[in-house]
């Protein structure tokens, strides 16, 4: 696993190399193809993190960035018929990989330009540490698989929830980004995406296939409702339009078995990356984003 994990490069190979510690899970490999660097100023860009790119999920392509030829952006061009279109979308990436090369992976910003006439964004995740918490919750559930020992790991001592203050201190970086985007493409439509329902809707977990404690799984469910929350607004803010990937994906969490699991678990069934859609998923997720980026 932690080989597999580090495959994937950054923050992103470190993140599943934790979980992988924690409950000795598989990530799918991606292919060492390195993409080239894009001039900028494609008339369909998308930028992103590994719910964008899509590790694991064939094909693959970009090297560490582990992008996949049936991720959301992918299928956006597909169905806009945009035959101008660089997805530069990376694993691990997080808001600041939008102005600093990510390994091999220029700026993520370096593709825009004046000609640029749509632009989708997924990024965030990695801001509040999504692999860390995962990896966290997966080790703190063996020990009260009853309980909820990860929320309480994220307890301040005041009483404070710390994932909600991650979330709050990752929303002006996300206002900065849409800020840098609109003066880096300023003829764009730009979409920005929220993220899967990856734990059950509706609270109830499924320890130990995925490892993570029963009172957890509602505490991440909405942490990530959270997450999402912010991102409408600060989408709101910016005057652009926001994709709502997490109702377009309800019951097809980590927990759903068989063809009806998008987003997978623990131990991937299908090509895809622990806690992260497979191809069925990408779909789900590209629905909203093209019917945003059709301006409906």
């Amino acid at each position: 696993m932690a080989a597999q994990a580090r495959a994937h490069g950054g923050r992103y190979g470190k993140a599943l190399a934790a979980v992988g510690a924690a409950t000795a899970l598989a990530a799918g490999a991606a292919a060492p193809a390195t993409a080239a660097a894009c001039a900028g100023g494609e008339r369909y860009v998308a930028l992103g993190d590994s719910y964008t790119s899509a590790p694991g999920v064939p094909e693959q392509s970009g090297g560490d960035c582990a992008r996949s030829s049936v991720n959301y952006p992918s299928l956006t061009a597909k169905a806009l018929h945009q035959k101008s279109f660089k997805d530069v979308s990376c694993s691990g990436a997080r808001t600041d990989d939008f102005w600093r090369a990510q390994g091999a992976n220029p700026p993520q910003l370096d593709a825009l330009g004046r000609n640029t006439r749509l632009v989708t964004i997924g990024i965030g995740g990695n801001d509040i540490g999504f692999g860390e918490i995962i990896g966290t919750c997966a080790q703190l559930s063996a020990g009260d698989p009853a309980g909820a020992p990860c929320r309480k790991q994220y307890t301040a001592a005041d009483g404070g929830d710390l994932l909600n203050q991650r979330i709050a201190d990752t929303a002006p970086k996300i206002a900065k980004v849409l800020k840098a985007v609109h003066r880096k493409a300023p003829h764009a439509r730009v979409v920005l995406a929220g993220y899967p329902s990856i734990m059950p809707d509706d609270g109830v977990g499924c320890f130990p296939s995925v490892p993570i404690a029963a009172g957890d799984v509602p505490y991440l469910r909405d942490t990530e409702k959270k997450l999402n929350a912010m991102l409408r607004e600060q989408a709101g803010k910016a005057g652009v339009r926001y994709a709502d990937t997490y109702a377009a994906t309800v019951g097809h969490d980590v927990c759903t078995s068989g063809a009806d699991r998008w987003i997978e678990g623990a131990r991937p069934s299908r090509p895809a990356a622990p806690f992260h859609p497979n191809a069925d998923g990408e779909q789900a997720m590209a629905r909203p984003v093209i019917t945003q980026a059709r301006g409906r």
